[in-house]
């Protein structure tokens, strides 16, 4: 499974390929939100621009799905390696910073650390579940004799 890197938390949490980065977060717990982003996020739309991130490093340029037309709008005047969670899509492994915005201390150590450690590379399809055999009782005969 795809592996993110959250280099500011310093976690590494599992997701399926082609999930929502923002949801995966906010299901792990990992705060993408400011103040402002937590008052008056847009619920996943990409228009209120609070939930961007940077992908940092060497990720693979396909790590994540390509930028939307949502995201090359609202990010014109931000790094290229910023993207908007709400829409982008997980295929591989890769490292995220959350609120780049906002200063990082000791930042450039951590993304130093988060590189030293290899990323899984993960699947690029859904895992394939295999549904138990179902057992037909219609088939059964009856061994009694008795007509029912």
């Amino acid at each position: 499974m795809p592996v993110i890197r959250f280099v500011r938390e310093g976690r590494d949490v599992e997701c399926f390929p082609g999930e929502n980065l923002r949801e995966v977060a906010l299901r792990e717990g990992i705060e993408l939100y400011g103040l402002k982003g937590r008052l008056g996020n847009c619920g996943g739309c990409g228009q209120c621009i609070t939930c961007f991130v940077d992908v940092v490093g060497e990720s693979s340029p396909d790590s994540l799905s390509s930028r939307t037309g949502v995201e090359d709008q609202k990010l014109r005047r931000r790094p290229q390696s910023w993207r908007l969670a709400c829409q982008a899509l997980v295929q591989h492994s890769l490292l995220v910073l959350t609120k780049p915005q906002t200063g990082l201390a000791d930042g450039d150590q951590k993304i130093a650390q988060a590189k030293a450690q290899a990323l899984p590379s993960g699947p690029t399809a859904w895992p394939v579940v295999e549904s138990p055999e179902e057992v037909d009782d219609d088939n059964e005969s009856t061994t009694s004799g008795e007509e029912p």
